[in-house]
């Protein structure tokens, strides 16, 4: 109860739909229900003139729900509001109103003139609390079903775009000049020879390459970690997500990849160890 109340309850827009939609649940309820007494009223007039006069009546008593939203909103610019604090306000709207729509019962139709004002008042404050209690309730779910939808779909628009992010290798040269950046799901090997590394990836479903002057070892060391790039030769690093086969032959491992056009890739003694760990952990996802 000390805790503050969500933001979506006192801002400006959704203090606007709710006080629209409860005047308008207001108005359905009077004229369906007929609470107060309210059709002995006005006995001798028609439907159409009595549904008039009601929604009068139910606007004007909004107005004291507009005036308590304004003085709330301004309120909750300068202070935090508390959940006791909100649930204390909105009981002050609901007497409020039932005092309003006790003086009118009480006052104005000359049939209720001799009725007790507490009886009224008592009634008032019951159906008041139904007028404004269920729309309230309503609107708050909707408010929070909303709020929490947004946050879902930005989560899950930050998380695409982490994983963009992560996905995505940058190659640099020797210089640290970036170069070309692929993504892994295009990635198939990276081969080397002398100070140069040749790139090869899929471009539009085609195999292509790219030359670029750094050394495998400072790939290993850099593009390696937390990826399922491996270095499975002196001459070989390969993207794990594109082996297809893995086969043992008379002179070690060799690796097939799930592209067309492309060698078998060897698995060397040196790299052997550290490409198996790697390899366990990418065939058990």
């Amino acid at each position: 109860m000390n805790g503050k109340i969500p933001a979506y309850l006192y801002e400006k827009g959704n203090t606007v739909k709710m006080i629209v939609f409860t005047a308008v649940f207001a108005l359905l309820f009077i004229n369906i229900f007929q609470p107060f007494g309210s059709r002995a009223w006005y006995p001798a007039i028609s439907d159409f003139k009595y549904f008039t006069f009601s929604s009068l009546i139910i606007l004007t008593g909004m107005l004291v729900v507009v005036v308590s939203r304004v003085i709330l909103a301004v309120y909750s610019k300068k202070n935090d509001i508390l959940y006791w604090q909100y649930g204390f306000w909105i009981l002050c709207e609901v007497l409020a109103m039932a005092v309003f729509y006790s003086l009118f019962s009480k006052f104005v139709p000359k049939e209720s003139a001799d009725r007790d004002f507490m009886d009224i008042f008592r009634q008032s404050a019951v159906n008041t609390a139904l007028v404004l209690l269920l729309p309230y309730a309503i609107s708050w779910l909707y408010f929070s079903w909303k709020e929490k939808s947004l946050l879902l779909a930005n989560m899950e628009q930050e998380k695409t775009a982490d994983s963009h992010t992560r996905t995505l290798v940058a190659f640099p040269d020797e210089k640290g000049d970036l170069k070309i950046s692929i993504t892994l799901e295009n990635l198939l090997y990276i081969e080397s020879a002398d100070n140069y590394a040749t790139i090869f990836y899929l471009n539009k479903s085609r195999q292509s390459r790219f030359l670029l002057r750094n050394s495998l070892k400072w790939m290993e060391e850099n593009l390696t970690k937390d990826t399922p790039l491996v270095r499975c030769h002196r001459s070989y690093i390969v993207n794990m997500d594109k082996v297809k086969i893995l086969k043992k032959v008379k002179g070690g491992i060799v690796l097939e990849l799930d592209a067309e056009n492309t060698p078998e890739l060897p698995v060397s003694k040196t790299y052997y160890e550290s490409f198996m760990h790697k390899f366990s952990r990418y065939s058990v996802n």
